[in-house]
């Protein structure tokens, strides 16, 4: 007897529906076929030991099960529920008339418990488009994939649920979550909030403008200054995702099965830190089959990387692409995939090797040589992509210990939220720019012309400091983002200046 069960295989942050044939006739043996992995040959132990222990029986006769379209690599054991389902239909053992409505997938345990599955939210995505009925799924994926409107989802936690739905016409229970109400109920409650950053106010207020303009920042400081904890909040004061950006996000984490267990739609910004020993791969995403890496899993949020130079320069050198792309290509001999990066980078890192600057009262200091050597470390090209240079000092006592709170994250991401919606309007016309950040050098001239007064300030700026020519265009945008926040149509002097001082690295001598 043939049957055909439907599964799906996730490429990329798609998924593809896959075909599982399994017909059983007189003979003995049984034949996997179709392009599986090792996970996927591995599950006829898993099924045979499930089907005992649940009171069914591994046929033993001959079964030939077919995979297609068969010249694409099947992988992971998410197959065990669909295989074992259709064995058990294609011997008759139960009967399923209905079963080819449904998409099934859920990988085994040998007493028939299901584990979780990787990518559910893609292929609930792929089994609405073409029209099937249901999902049934492990129950810890349900949430994830009931994100999807307009297909039934049906979490369960193991084969005999499945087995009674089809054969008895035993109901499973649907899941269902509002995705609004998911996505907006934890928006106003960020784990890490600005009010608890005492002092730093010249950093805070150059966090708020890097936000209202999606530009890439660096904060260069000694250890114990602030620069991690800075960081980790900036996600809180950037505008909430939109409903779009948090199924986008979702995706890319269901894919690498990052979604916590019974969390439906992830609502807030996504914060990746990985630390300076990754290799490139983990950083951009690849290996034999590839999956997204620490840029894509940032997506739509904020990559921090604490101690820069003390990354490889050869995995900080190919993230200038994805910087300026907003997305990376992985190309394989059989196939090529995209994964989305559009992301805030956050970098931090020690004037020097000791960590401190060129000062005689600190615990240990390094030479002016000491400081560029360790400053050199980091190439012109990936520097020139880092709109905002900060200097962050240690706070004082007084500071400190303060019972006052400082400013709540809830209330700047307000003035960040207003400053971002005029580039919305501003841009409306360019769908490839969203806010000031992505500008280009046309865009420059057009959004960022400047008053007489203005123009002298920036000139003068450029020749007293020695600012470099790549500044010119970091410092325009900068000033843009500030007008915005203040709700100014046009660029004043006073904004030049302020963009000015968050230049550090360019300006010539600044390392004594």
């Amino acid at each position: 007897m043939l049957v055909k069960v439907y599964g799906s295989a996730v490429f990329g942050v798609e998924a593809t529906t896959i075909t599982i044939e399994v017909n059983v006739a007189t003979g003995i043996g049984y034949h996997l076929v179709g392009l599986p992995d090792n996970a996927v040959k591995e599950s006829s132990y898993r099924i045979t030991a499930a089907l005992q222990n649940t009171g069914y029986k591994f046929p033993g006769k001959k079964i030939i099960v077919n995979m297609a379209p068969a010249d694409l690599r099947k992988e992971g054991s998410a197959y065990d529920l669909t295989l074992a389902l259709g064995i058990l239909t294609a011997s008759s053992q139960i009967k399923a008339d209905n079963i080819s409505d449904y998409i099934i997938m859920g990988e085994l345990s040998l007493d028939g418990s299901l584990q979780p599955i990787k990518g559910a939210l893609p292929i609930a995505i792929k089994a609405r488009e073409e029209g099937f009925k249901g999902f049934i799924l492990p129950k810890q994926n349900a949430k994830e994939a009931a994100v999807v409107n307009g297909l039934k989802i049906y979490g369960v936690d193991n084969i005999m649920e499945v087995i009674r739905f089809f054969d008895k016409e035993e109901p499973l229970e649907q899941t269902i979550i509002d995705t609004r109400e998911e996505f907006y109920k934890s928006l106003d409650n960020p784990d890490h909030d600005f009010a608890d950053v005492k002092g730093q106010e010249s950093i805070k207020r150059c966090m708020e403008i890097a936000a209202a303009g999606g530009h890439n920042i660096i904060l260069i400081g000694p250890p114990g200054a602030g620069k991690t904890m800075l960081a980790k909040r900036l996600p809180s004061i950037l505008p909430p995702m939109t409903l779009h950006e948090a199924l986008e996000t979702t995706k890319i984490h269901s894919v690498v099965g990052r979604i916590r267990e019974n969390v439906g739609l992830m609502s807030q910004r996504p914060f990746r830190s990985p630390h300076h020993t990754i290799s490139d791969v983990a950083l951009v995403g690849g290996g034999a089959y590839p999956q997204p890496g620490e840029i894509s899993l940032s997506h739509n949020g904020v990559l921090f990387l604490d101690e820069l130079p003390e990354f490889k320069r050869g995995v900080l050198e190919v993230m200038r692409q994805p910087l300026e792309d907003r997305e990376v290509t992985i190309s394989r001999a059989k196939f090529t995939v995209t994964y989305p990066s559009s992301f805030m980078l956050v970098a931090s890192m020690n004037p020097s090797p000791s960590g401190y600057f060129n000062d005689p009262d600190s615990p240990v200091t390094s030479s002016p040589a000491e400081m560029q050597r360790y400053l050199s470390r980091i190439s012109g090209p990936l520097l020139d992509r880092i709109d905002i240079h900060i200097e962050v000092t240690p706070v004082p006592f007084e500071k400190l210990s303060e019972e006052r709170r400082g400013e709540s994250s809830v209330d700047i991401r307000k003035r960040v939220t207003a400053a971002r919606e005029i580039q919305t309007q501003r841009f409306k016309e360019n769908p490839n720019v969203h806010y000031n950040a992505q500008m280009s050098v046309k865009q420059i001239r057009e959004f960022c012309d400047l008053d007489e007064a203005s123009k002298q300030l920036l000139k003068t700026a450029m020749e007293r400091l020695n600012l470099s020519a790549r500044a010119y265009d970091r410092i325009l945008k900068v000033s843009r983002s500030i007008a915005d926040l203040e709700q100014s149509e046009n660029i004043a002097a006073s904004h030049i200046s302020e963009a000015i001082q968050y230049r550090s690295l360019d300006r010539d001598g600044w390392l004594g």
